[in-house]
């Protein structure tokens, strides 16, 4: 079973940062591959970012150079560092495995001036 809570989103300026935060009750989390997600309105959902059990890490062309994402494995956490916003950013983001099991609720992002 897997329950994903996502938090931090929220409403910022064009240039803005914002830290997004995944609290997960997955089994066996230390060891499993996880990713952040979004779905812009109207469109279909798009990985951000990946990250393996070791931390290896992988990030999107779009989020490349703007985008963090973290894991704290004692904390059963995902974490997303946004950087650099951007209006286009706009969308609900989504913690989930990689590939993607049962989705949370998403916390939404908008970036507007």
């Amino acid at each position: 079973q897997v329950q994903l809570v996502e938090s931090g989103g929220g409403l910022v300026q064009p240039g803005g940062s914002l830290k997004l935060s995944c609290a997960a009750s997955v089994n066996g989390f230390s060891a499993r591959p996880m990713a952040w997600y979004r779905q812009v309105s109207g469109k279909q959902v798009e990985k951000v970012a990946q990250i393996s059990f070791t931390k290896n890490t992988y990030v999107e062309d779009f989020a490349e150079g703007r985008f963090t994402i973290s894991r704290d494995n004692a904390k059963n956490a995902l974490y997303l560092q946004m950087n650099d916003l951007k209006p286009e950013d706009t969308a609900v983001y989504f913690c989930n495995l990689d590939p993607p099991a049962d989705w949370g609720q998403g916390t939404q992002v908008t970036v507007s001036s």
